[in-house]
């Protein structure tokens, strides 16, 4: 009897099932607190719950995380240095510290526009390369040439031997600022995604277990560990993927909406006939706009450690995490002294980190550099939760929000406050920690509102569904004003809105949230059975797959009449090729793509045996009956693994293909670069 291990390592916990090969039925499950920053011992304590004896006949494990997603969204990725080639238009708000631009670049053909000034790229790398972790680089039209950007690759190496991420590498899609942001974000992401993957690794095999070890990307397909720790973007919306997937395998619905409420963040996505939907443009994240194939959905900093905090007589959620009253109670027992001392902060000063029932604690993590301002608070605060009134108790000012920001953005600091769970907790909805942390926390906060707590902690609950229907409607509903949607959810109406869908919850005590979210919905709203470890399960209901896209496109000279060519280039992801007969340039395109995604695929440890190929093709014609300009080949390969989902009368079948994605919901516009020297065995260059 063989066995399937999923795990999904979030926010809040870390989730572990173990789903039979022979019939897809989840046989058990365990949740563990995530330990943050190291998910070691979270892992290890998630897996240990599981039954020992059919742990040793586990043969595949694959992984979902929203490690890089909170990340993101937290602003917490390591300092990267980011290097444009080219002219590019950088958007004034964008957010990206330590950039420079510099000339370089190539045109739609590959050909050269300005030479590269590598004097500037020495220069600015130089300057701060002891202020950063890793480099991004993207270069103008580097989807048809990449020289630009490897040479820049190649210069950064020599002079710092720190990561280099090219924006080629990532996406080829036409965008150069977006690619440059992908690859930013990349390089933000390596050292995290390096540690979280050695971890998995290590700890499978300390285990004595010997299985394939898979990571669920953002479109819905797994990757070997090895492509996951190169490309860790592509995991940044591997969570909300898994909560799809699985959403649909325990519910059985093929067609259904799913909001995934986890501790830092809720999703909403969706699945129609056992497809993801795709983004047409690429994963946004964070208010990034990226180049990365994902599924299409709405995310929110609202979760159930989301900090509730109070102002001017207004309920806030988020956007930060936070370790909920009614957790930090049973992990640091002497926080209830400090809430009972009932400390109550000036009413004009209150602010996301000056609450009564807010605190703060060292993590682990240890300073690379702090500035004067960073490093005096940072004394200041030990291993037992502190409030700001305790941390400057002999000083007439607090510290300013920015100060503590940045430490939390660090990681240096954790802080402690009431949380959605905490209001459970006091509704008696929910009882897994220590409720009389909550009810001080919920009085207190109260006090402000001039409430009782149980008026108060039912107002977060409906201020939370609110917020899970405004994003389940602008994601359904997508182009309408979010405000709008806001106005309607907020106002006493004889009307409401109705999906005409399955809408399946998952997520921890999302069954909470049932009643108050069907008196603003008209909706069949599911809470499947597992639905508190759904990521896990969809970790496991992926497919390997592999997509590579290759274009023939025809050049005419000046004089287009004159049916005159400059000849047939073929661009593909490693480079282009020049052909003179069309049919030779379309069957060296057929065959090179093919043999893309075998040899990705045979990284895998799959042989063509287990790869099944699918070819679409798309020409593009100026005139009917004409000879294509252009023909694109879109090659899906797909693994044959033994994933099984489940469809209404509970039958296991075979989890469908992506190509239907590609035809369905999928953007089609993508170019290549390079060159290619053409021999009998396909033989690369540049």
């Amino acid at each position: 009897m063989a066995y399937g291990l999923g795990i999904d390592a979030g926010g809040t916990y870390t989730d572990s099932v173990l789903i039979r090969k022979s019939d897809g039925k989840v046989v058990c499950s365990n949740k563990a607190l995530t330990t943050y920053p190291d998910p070691l011992e979270g892992i290890k304590e998630s897996i240990d719950g599981l039954d020992r004896d059919k742990l040793k006949l586990v043969t595949t494990v694959s992984v979902s995380t929203t490690l890089a997603t909170n990340t993101i969204l937290e602003k917490t990725g390591y300092p990267v240095g980011l290097i444009l080639t080219g002219n590019y238009e950088i958007p004034a708000d964008s957010g990206v510290e330590n950039c420079i631009m510099v000339q370089g670049g190539h045109d739609s053909q590959g050909d050269e526009i300005e030479a590269l000034d590598l004097i500037a790229v020495e220069k600015f790398v130089l300057g701060i390369k002891d202020r950063v972790s890793a480099f991004a680089v993207s270069s103008y039209f580097s989807v048809r040439n990449p020289e630009h950007e490897l040479r820049v690759k190649a210069l950064i190496q020599e002079l710092t031997g720190l990561p280099v991420v090219c924006g080629h590498e990532l996406a080829q899609l036409l965008g150069a600022y977006e690619r440059g942001v992908t690859a930013y974000l990349n390089a933000q992401l390596l050292p995290v995604a390096e540690g979280f993957i050695k971890t998995v690794a290590s700890e499978i095999e300390g285990r004595g277990l010997n299985p394939k070890i898979s990571m669920l990307r953002c479109d819905g397909s797994v990757v070997s560990m090895h492509e996951a720790m190169k490309k860790p973007i592509e995991s940044v919306f591997s969570g909300p993927a898994a909560s799809l997937l699985g959403a649909s395998y325990l519910s059985g619905y093929e067609t259904c909406t799913v909001i995934d409420v986890g501790g830092t963040s809720t999703d909403v996505s969706l699945i129609h006939k056992g497809l993801p939907y795709l983004s047409e443009t690429g994963a946004v994240v964070g208010g990034w706009q990226t180049k990365v194939r994902a599924l299409r959905m709405e995310t929110s900093a609202m979760g159930g450690d989301s900090h509730i905090w109070v102002q001017s007589g207004n309920i806030n959620i988020g956007p930060r995490r936070v370790i909920p009253l009614c957790r930090a109670a049973v992990m640091y027992p002497g926080i209830m002294n400090a809430l009972k001392k009932r400390w109550i902060p000036d009413r004009l000063k209150l602010n996301e980190h000056i609450q009564a029932t807010k605190f703060f604690i060292r993590t682990k993590q240890e300073p690379a550099s702090l500035s004067r301002e960073e490093g005096e608070l940072l004394a200041f605060i030990g291993n037992e939760p502190l409030s700001l009134k305790d941390i400057y108790w002999d000083r007439n000012i607090l510290p300013s929000k920015k100060v503590m920001d940045s430490l939390i953005q660090k990681r240096l600091v954790q802080a402690v406050g009431f949380t959605p769970t905490d209001a459970l907790h006091v509704l008696g909805e929910y009882t897994e920690w220590n409720s009389e942390a909550s009810e001080i926390g919920a009085t207190l906060l109260a006090n402000f509102m001039g409430i009782d707590r149980h008026e108060f902690c039912l107002n977060v609950k409906r201020l939370f569904a609110r917020h899970m229907a405004r994003d389940l409607l602008a994601f359904l509903m997508e182009g309408v004003d979010r405000t709008e949607i806001e106005k309607m959810l907020e106002g006493n109406f004889f009307s409401r809105f109705k999906v005409d869908i399955p809408v399946v919850l998952l997520g921890g005590p999302v069954g909470a949230y049932v009643k108050e979210l069907k008196k603003l919905v008209d909706a069949e709203i599911v809470v499947p059975e597992y639905s508190d470890v759904g990521n896990a399960v969809g970790a496991l209901a992926g497919k390997g797959t592999k997509r590579v896209e290759i274009m023939v496109r025809t050049l005419y000279s000046e004089s287009r009449y004159d049916l005159k060519t400059k000849g047939i280039f073929v661009y593909t992801p490693v480079g282009r090729r020049h052909f003179v007969i069309r049919s030779e340039a379309l069957e060296f395109a057929e065959e090179f793509g093919r043999k893309l995604v075998l040899d990705y695929m045979a990284e895998s440890g799959l042989s063509p045996d287990q790869v099944t190929i699918s070819v679409e093709k798309k020409d593009i014609k100026t005139h009917a009956g004409e000879i294509p300009i252009e023909t694109r080949l879109i090659f899906e390969g797909i693994a044959n693994f033994d994933v099984y989902e489940k469809d209404l009368s509970g039958q296991k079948k075979n989890f469908k293909g992506s190509k239907e994605i590609i035809e369905q919901v999928s953007p089609l516009d993508c170019d290549f670069h390079g060159e290619i020297s053409f021999s009998g065995n396909y033989e690369c260059k540049g």
